[in-house]
């Protein structure tokens, strides 16, 4: 039974669940014995039972009443009882994993409802890629919320999307059941300057009572005052400390993000440690984790370990990531803590502190047993529209990635992208370069890699270059399809020819991650599903990752997460310089800026 049915259904068991907590009728699950961690109290109450029937919690306590003959009776002796963990801000596209591999992971990790964006898959296929991911939502045991994007694409005079959708489009999706709010908008010049579409957008959220999400890196004063005036009620693009203070005493929800590359808990979380500033609107998040960090790191539990590590009390931190973010999206009467009336899903916990998660029930069933599920959950099958989404104008040659000057031979100044480890901000770099036979060169003996992002959903043989400095690659080149939002081909490397091959292999493939070097693959990942996401098991999508992340080390890369930073480098609404395939982006300015410096 789908989640919207669940809470039609509430109406015809309110009786029996009234006589299940006078104990005139038998509870369906009891668990008994626990430490309850209490999020509406912020308690830690021992010895503490929930009794369970048809799906919700009827009793909290002393539960030997509601225990019949046919009850199934958990001792949680000498371990924690929790809410489900909710993660308020996900897109499950950057996993590399369909919907119903992501549900099989963080399950086990003790996540029961996500609250997902699905601008990616929006990006390569518009409605019709929502509508797949709500499709494969329905019979699963892991509870999904949309946000219907605002901005497909992200900039649109910038970059070349597969799709776009019109504020048409968002009104009607925007009524969809299980759609909960409107999607981050990420277009806050748009908002600023009055964008017809972005505000009109907006109105139909708010008309209807949806939540609208945001997504502001960068604003302070009175522009953040504007933006949060539009009726925007969070954030979770915040990375400074000053940033999430600001926010926080605006009335926004302050989402903390700990994703695979960009992680700002550490820095934005004094917020509490250290200024003791109220932890009730603060939510933890995801953002962008993919199949490496999830497998290896964990979920929301692994968030929840971190804000607790760095000194958050820990029944504050669960509340962040349970009854806070329930509040914020309007759930809190169904979802994000356990008490009468609410659904029942929980989890066990053998340690508080380190997060770790032995049981999970959803809907009052146990579905995760010492770290295993504890049922198959079957693949769904995709349409041919969803699997065949590359549309190259010709297969490129070395020659298409060189950046021209008119200079024949000497040195010129060139603007270039600077990344570094765990931020989403670029820097705006200046460097000098050769220049030989009119062909401005890259240097990676000062580690200045060419990149190039090459159009592939319209054919229009578009393909913009430049230069980042960060990668430390010594060898070869990467490619990638996960090139945020619009999703083009994105290309680094220390010369044009691994690059033209990368790009040509990973076109043929339909999509996907992968490292060569001397016109031979190394290793990769293909992402058949709008170039996106694999069709097979996470199990198997990790191997693969783990072993291209391996090649690519071998290349000489320094980043922890690199092809998660490859692929931000090509959104034009996060500071300083990006890469489309139109060319290279001032976000600040919001203007195309030249390659090369005048």
């Amino acid at each position: 039974m789908s989640w919207c049915s669940k809470r039609e259904n509430l109406e015809d068991v309110t009786k029996i669940l009234v006589e299940t907590a006078l104990g005139h009728e038998k509870a369906d699950l009891v668990v008994k014995n626990a430490t309850l961690v209490n999020v509406d109290s912020g308690e830690l109450l021992e010895n503490t039972g929930i009794a369970v029937k048809s799906s919700r919690i009827v009793f909290v306590g002393n539960v030997n009443h509601t225990i019949g003959t046919n009850t199934n009776v958990v001792d949680a002796k000498g371990k924690y009882l929790a809410p489900g963990f909710l993660d308020g801000h996900v897109h499950v596209e950057s996993s590399m994993l369909t919907l119903t591999q992501f549900a099989r992971l963080v399950l086990v990790h003790g996540t029961t409802t996500v609250f997902i964006d699905p601008h990616e898959i929006a990006n390569v296929l518009g409605l019709k890629g929502i509508r797949l991911m709500m499709d494969e939502a329905k019979n699963l045991p892991l509870k999904v919320f949309i946000c219907v994007p605002s901005c497909v694409p992200a900039a649109p005079s910038f970059e070349t999307s597969g799709a776009e959708l019109t504020s048409s489009h968002v009104a009607e999706a925007l009524k969809w059941k299980g759609v909960i709010g409107l999607g981050e908008v990420m277009d806050y010049a748009g908002v600023l300057s009055g964008n017809e579409k972005v505000h009109a957008e907006i109105k139909a959220a708010l008309k209807i009572g949806r939540v609208v999400e945001g997504h502001s890196d960068g604003l302070v004063g009175k522009e953040l005052a504007a933006y949060r005036a539009a009726g925007i009620s969070s954030c979770h693009e915040a990375s400074k400390l000053e940033e999430g203070i600001e926010r926080l005493r605006m009335g926004m929800c302050l989402m903390i993000r700990e994703a695979s590359a960009w992680r700002n808990l550490t820095e934005l979380i004094k917020c509490v440690t250290e200024l003791k500033m109220d932890s009730r609107h603060i939510v933890l998040v995801t953002d962008d984790r993919d199949v490496l960090t999830l497998v290896g790191h964990g979920h929301m539990d692994d968030v929840v370990r971190k804000a607790i590590q760095e000194g958050v009390d820990p029944v504050k931190a669960f509340q962040m990531a349970t009854l806070n973010t329930a509040e914020h999206f309007g759930l809190d009467h169904e979802i994000g803590s356990l008490a009468p009336s609410k659904i029942a899903d929980m989890v066990i916990l053998e340690d508080l502190e380190k997060v770790k998660v032995k049981t999970v029930i959803v809907d009052g069933t146990v579905v995760v047993e010492n770290g295993k599920l504890l049922f198959n959950l079957a693949s769904p099958s995709y349409p041919s529209f969803a699997l065949n989404t590359f549309k190259l104008k010709k297969l490129v040659s070395a020659k298409d990635f060189a950046v021209k000057s008119s200079l024949q031979n000497g040195q010129v100044k060139v603007r270039v992208i600077g990344v570094s480890e765990g931020k989403a901000l670029t820097e705006r770099l200046e460097e000098t370069l050769d220049v030989v036979e009119g062909v401005v060169k890259a240097n990676v003996e000062k580690d200045i890699l060419k990149l190039a992002v090459v159009e592939r959903h319209r054919a229009t043989g578009n393909i913009g270059l430049g230069f980042v400095k960060g990668f430390g690659l010594r060898e070869g080149a990467l490619a990638s399809s996960v090139a945020h939002d619009s999703h083009n081909i994105i290309v680094v490397g220390t010369n044009d020819q691994d690059m033209a091959y990368a790009t040509n292999t990973l076109a043929q493939m339909g999509g996907g991650l992968i490292a060569v070097r001397n016109n031979d693959v190394l290793e990769f990942v293909n992402l058949p599903i709008a170039g996106l996401m694999s069709n097979e098991p996470y199990e198997t999508v990790y191997l693969k990752a783990k072993r291209l992340i391996e090649a690519t080390n071998k290349l000489g890369s320094k980043l922890k997460s690199t092809f998660m930073t490859l692929s931000l480098l090509a959104l034009p609404v996060i500071p300083k310089l990006r890469l489309t395939d139109l060319g290279l982006i001032d976000v600040e300015k919001q203007e195309f800026v030249s390659l090369l410096v005048e």
